[in-house]
């Protein structure tokens, strides 16, 4: 049953989402939507777990990748306070990232995935490292990138959140989740907005259907039988087929940038599940979120910078991280993701968002805004539901009945908007 409440214009949206989520017991999500600075949609129905609680309006979700563009938004605070500039190296604010030939890389090369420091796969020997802090972004001051700054970008899928979180760290001389919080979660009242889950928050998780409760230990033998089905792991098979290698071949690209890119060395045991994961901070890939935060920080986006009389951003800053920096297909995510400063494209199953800007993550949660139209989504799911490493038809149809129907509230605005009203499928 979906619970909530929806503005009538919108109602298409709870129609969609509880098409989408499966009658298993053990699947739910939420989705919310902003606009013109108001909650016009706030829905969620399903289950959070395989014992078959269900979602509640408070329940979080770790949502993979949409993660980055939480960490973009609180680097663009920052800047907005003066603390840092698109344009200077990232050396000046972090002299130890100067190794390995890194002094021309600018704060800008590292939100738009043009560093060269993708590679995972070679920067660390097994996948727990990436729940130490220090450990991971020691690796990265010392890392050589892999191709000459800014002359090609390759989505920076797990190491992103650790150079721009170093970053937010150096420049304000505290810990990203304290910023996260005084910055963002705080100013805005988001109920739900963590990069590092606090102990009194979990009773409030979703967990994800598709990764067990605990991560697996080191092996110490090398293990026979049949190989796992992971998501990652059918990534890294699928990798290895000749069709994609050689679709990779065709557009020019190398298909183990992808593995690179998106899968260090002992993936296959980590459960983002896992307690000690949920616990780290991990900026590109483990944000636990409410859809309702997720919608409202970009409400705030959507609205100039400024929602319910907090500004945060000024115009001409939303304006200036919107505008696409790149439409070059991508050595990792082989699709033109038109990069922002920090974000993507937004992609829809029918109406076209040149303006829109935000980030998805893998298994199908996203969030994003879209400035021209004043609207803004944030989803969050525990299920996969055929999702792909490269975009999930769930939000995509979300983000369609979104945009039709605030177009409807446009087209009819001499009306004004309508109450909200209880929606109970």
């Amino acid at each position: 049953m979906i619970k909530g409440y929806v503005h009538p214009a919108f109602a298409d949206i709870a129609n969609e989402l509880a098409r989408m989520i499966p009658d298993d017991g053990r699947s739910g999500a939420a989705v919310s939507i902003y606009h013109q600075g108001r909650c016009v949609a706030d829905l969620w129905g399903g289950s959070r777990d395989r014992d078959g609680n269900s979602w509640q309006q408070d329940t979080l979700a770790l949502s993979f990748s949409t993660t980055k563009g939480v960490t973009s938004t609180l680097l663009h605070v920052l800047a907005e306070q003066g603390l840092l500039d698109y344009n200077q190296p990232v050396g000046h604010y972090w002299p130890e990232f100067k190794q390995g030939g890194k002094s021309g890389v600018s704060v800008a090369h590292l939100l738009t995935h043009q560093s060269g420091l993708y590679d995972i796969r070679s920067l660390i020997d097994d996948a727990s490292r990436m729940t130490d802090w220090e450990y991971m972004t020691d690796q990265l001051a010392a890392a050589t990138p892999t191709h000459r700054p800014g002359s090609s970008h390759g989505y920076h899928g797990l190491t992103y959140g650790w150079l721009v979180g170093e970053l937010i760290q150096r420049v304000t001389g505290q810990s990203f989740s304290r910023v996260l919080k005084e910055q963002l979660a705080d100013p805005l009242g988001l109920d739900g907005l963590y990069v590092g889950l606090p102990d009194d928050a979990f009773e409030r998780r979703a967990m994800l259907r598709s990764f067990p409760r605990h991560s697996k230990p080191l092996p110490t033998t090398k293990r026979s039988g049949k190989p796992s089905r992971k998501p990652l792991q059918r990534l890294q098979s699928a990798v290895q087929t000749s069709v994609i290698k050689n679709a990779f071949q065709w557009i020019g690209l190398d298909a183990n940038d992808m593995l690179r890119g998106l899968a260090p060395r002992g993936i296959s045991r980590i459960s983002f599940n896992d307690d000690a994961v949920v616990r780290a901070c991990i900026p590109a890939a483990n944000g636990m979120f409410t859809a309702r935060s997720l919608a409202r920080l970009y409400a705030m986006m959507a609205n100039g910078g400024e929602l319910d009389g907090v500004r945060l951003l000024s115009p001409q800053r939303v304006a200036q991280i919107s505008q696409v920096q790149s439409r070059r297909i991508d050595r990792v995510v082989p699709l033109p993701m038109h990069w922002r400063l920090g974000y993507h494209r937004v992609f829809t199953t029918g109406p076209r968002t040149p303006h829109a800007f935000g980030h998805f993550g893998f298994q199908g949660s996203g969030a994003w805004c879209d400035p021209s139209r004043h609207l803004s989504l944030g989803f969050t799911v525990n299920s996969t539901a055929g999702s792909t490493p490269f975009g999930d038809a769930r939000i995509a149809r979300l983000s369609a009945r979104a945009i039709e129907s605030a177009e409807r509230v446009e087209g009819v605005k001499s009306q004004g908007l309508m109450g909200l009203v209880p929606f109970f499928s």
